[in-house]
């Protein structure tokens, strides 16, 4: 275990990044997830913020989805989802992210009968501002839960086509031990015919095996987690040759006993290999620490230096679905931040 440098830190705060693994539902804080729960007039099984915090002790990926989705239950109007997408992009902001890639769940509302288009709507209204008010760019990753049906997924998918403008790509998410990609291939292959870019989570609590089908069977750009690539070298060689995104979440990994501590983690170790790693917050409410939190353990606990978090920076936006130019400019601003910092 390394000990702390705040210099480091403030550089880690500093530095412009992208954050490319974000599940905008894990960004709802305990005492927001009260307040809409009031406003609403809607009973949680928690007496207090502590109360909720004291759950938080997951013992594997399926013990917190219990509780995310009942957290969920709190956003019902258009406000709602709002409030909770902008008070994201303001705690972001502190880190200076500068682009997201926000996933969000549909069928997480709409089977409790909240319409797709309020969700989207409040979503969507935050992104907006936080562009014009903070200078945070993003893009809206739509994804399936895998633990229900594809037809399930395919009819998301349907719903989403009015607001197709408003959405950057789809993903796969949720429980992923049993339910490997190539179940939801008929509906990746609508999507990419609808020209959305691809992501999926693969290989966390999954084996590579999942890795590999979501590649070949969804299409899949980027890949979400992916830590477990390691158990297959040949995965990793092309993995590495075609320089596949790996959006990793190192505080996420720990909370749900992927690695014993962040010192077993091996996110240092898949970058020595030459993969492309981002640093990610994956649902930060839930998992102890935003995107600025997650570098500052890595680089803690497995000594990480000054260029490593330079290329975890440009990797984030380099493995963004952003265009050349944006991404270039974006690219320079962290190529004159680590200049000036020297």
């Amino acid at each position: 275990m390394m000990t702390h440098d705040p210099s480091l830190e403030a550089f880690i705060r500093g530095i412009p990044k992208a954050e490319l693994h974000l599940h905008i539902e894990g960004a709802l804080e305990p005492e927001l997830m009260f307040s809409l729960a009031r406003r609403n007039g809607i009973a949680l099984p928690w007496d207090d913020v502590d109360a909720i915090r004291q759950a938080y002790d997951f013992h594997n990926l399926q013990s917190f989805l219990d509780i995310y989705y009942r957290g969920a239950d709190v956003l019902q109007h258009v406000q709602d989802f709002y409030d909770l997408t902008f008070s994201y992009f303001q705690r972001a902001a502190q880190d200076n992210v500068r682009h997201v890639e926000m996933f969000f769940d549909p069928q997480t509302h709409t089977r409790r009968d909240v319409p797709f288009e309020t969700v989207i709507t409040g979503i969507h209204g935050a992104c907006v501002d936080a562009e014009r008010r903070l200078g945070i760019s993003s893009k809206l990753i739509m994804c399936f839960l895998r633990h229900l049906s594809p037809s399930s997924a395919l009819e998301t998918l349907h719903s989403a086509v009015p607001f197709r403008p408003w959405i950057g790509g789809v993903g796969l998410d949720s429980s992923e031990a049993g339910n490997p990609p190539s179940r939801f291939k008929a509906v990746f292959d609508e999507a990419r015919e609808a020209n959305f870019s691809v992501v999926a989570h693969a290989g966390e609590e999954g084996p590579a095996s999942y890795i590999v089908e979501a590649l070949d069977l969804l299409g899949a750009q980027r890949i979400d987690h992916g830590v477990r690539c390691v158990e297959d070298d040949s995965l990793v060689e092309r993995l590495v040759r075609d320089q596949i995104p790996l959006t990793v979440c190192p505080l996420s990994n720990i909370k749900l006993h992927v690695f014993k501590d962040m010192g077993e983690h091996n996110l240092k170790k898949m970058m020595d290999r030459g993969l492309m790693i981002t640093l990610n917050s994956d649902d930060p409410a839930y998992f102890g620490g935003y995107v600025g939190d997650n570098f500052v353990a890595a680089a803690a606990a497995l000594g990480l230096t000054r260029e490593e978090i330079v290329t975890l920076a440009k990797n984030s936006f380099k493995a963004s679905f952003l265009g050349q130019e944006r991404k270039q400019a974006l690219l320079a601003e962290v190529e004159r931040f680590a200049s000036s910092a020297a």
